[in-house]
């Protein structure tokens, strides 16, 4: 951002209006641009869902409107669809619901699809025949519309999770529009990001598929005492093991909240959610660790998250910390590979939450994972499948990194065009 932008900023925000804009109905715009009412360049939708389309959707904040079996893997809404909004390609739904993200609920243009049914509690509507709906799709994305939103929704006024904004409202609001050529450069620009960023997903999706492969294809089926695929020259066959016969293992504890001489020194205090990270929110004291069941792990042990929703999430420690109760440390003995079993316990995942969390309530305990049976080669053979698998997740982390980077980039580009920062 450069300093001319960050001038302007300032200026706005101490009620001053830059040069080169305009002071209109209480909105500081770009000269050229105005203003209009959302109903002047769109129109609510109430197309009951008469074609018995099954495709029900919802509103994901990153995969857009998704339909619910790709999105949840089964279909969660009522029997009786009669009452759902059909949608067709190129319209819009608005979810009044609230999610990280999107305080103001998300507005959504359908894309992946020619046609869907959504919930009648989402606000349906479609572009008028003069309205750049490309344009508008990003404005929405951007949440230029929330700040009418916020006047309609007053703050803390919700019923179970939903903003509490009527449909009048919300078709009543104010719509910042720049000239139609603006809008049509501005949405090339804004496409051309996606086009990037589509490039960027598809490659990180193509590598998550390729590792899914390689974990079936590279670690033994059940009854199998040998994988699909092996490195050259390795033949012989796998032998079963416990985890605990292979590996020592014990959780930590939590210093008593609230002593401060507990807390803030330079002991790194890693938890479920920072297993697989190098740095931590939190630090501990020599005394904090001393007076409480923590307990150190090293750089290379296996991190286990037993509780809530990251139970059976697993890394190879980054830094060397304690631990609480929530993570088991695995320690494998000598001829074992820790990347190697983490990679086993990384695809075992899905089966071990699946067998020993009900209906994902519960928690795992260290009894549970150290009675896993494990197949393993021989210590050769596992450092191979180890490194390989490493190296893999280490490609997947680079272009994902790409990925982001990408996605901060059109969002910053996105607040600077709409919002007449950056002009065309």
């Amino acid at each position: 951002m450069t300093a001319e932008i960050k001038q302007r900023i300032e200026q706005i925000r101490r009620g001053e209006v830059p040069e080169g804009y305009q002071q209109v109905n209480g909105y500081v715009i770009p000269e050229g641009w105005h203003l209009v009412a959302f109903s002047k360049k769109f129109k609510r939708l109430l197309r009951c869902n008469t074609t018995a389309c099954n495709n029900v959707l919802t509103i994901s904040a990153q995969l857009g409107l998704v339909s619910q079996k790709e999105y949840y893997d089964k279909d969660i809404a009522s029997e009786d669809k009669s009452g759902y909004f059909l949608l067709q390609h190129g319209e819009f739904a608005y979810n009044k619901s609230y999610s990280s993200g999107y305080p103001y609920g998300a507005i959504k243009r359908l894309e992946k699809y020619e046609e869907g049914i959504v919930s009648p509690l989402y606000i349906c509507f479609e572009p008028k025949q003069e309205t750049n709906a490309d344009f508008y799709s990003h404005y929405f994305e951007a949440g230029l519309y929330n700040r009418e939103i916020y006047r309609f929704a007053q703050e803390g006024a919700r019923n179970h999770g939903l903003l509490n904004i009527s449909t009048e409202d919300f078709f009543d609001g104010t719509l910042i529009v720049p000239p139609e050529e603006e809008q049509r450069k501005m949405a090339e620009i804004l496409a051309t990001c996606d086009r990037v960023i589509g490039s960027k997903q598809k490659l990180v999706d193509e590598l998550n598929k390729l590792k899914k492969v390689c974990l079936e294809k590279m670690f033994p089926q059940k009854g199998s005492s040998v994988p699909e695929i092996r490195f050259p020259g390795f033949t012989a066959p796998w032998r079963r093991y416990k985890l605990g016969e292979i590996a020592d293992s014990f959780s930590g504890g939590t210093p008593t909240a609230g002593k401060s001489e507990y807390y803030g020194g330079s002991i790194p205090f890693i938890r479920s959610a920072e297993i697989n990270s190098d740095t931590t929110e939190f630090f501990l004291t020599e005394e904090g660790l001393r007076n409480s069941s923590a307990k150190m792990v090293k750089k290379g042990d296996i991190l286990y998250a037993l509780y809530g929703a990251t139970s059976g999430e697993v890394g190879v420690a980054k830094i060397d910390g304690a631990i609480n109760q929530a993570i088991l440390d695995i320690r494998p003995h000598e001829s074992f590979d820790s990347f190697f079993i983490m990679q086993w316990l990384r695809k075992s995942r899905e089966s071990i939450v699946g067998t020993y969390l009900q209906g994902g309530q519960g928690n795992l305990s260290g009894t549970i994972v150290t009675s896993l049976m494990i197949e393993c080669p021989d210590h050769n053979e596992q450092k191979r499948i180890g490194a390989f698998f490493t190296n893999l997740d280490d490609l997947i982390t680079l272009h994902q990194r790409g990925l982001e980077a990408e996605q901060q980039k059109k969002k910053a580009l996105v607040q600077l065009l709409l919002t007449g920062f950056v002009r065309v």
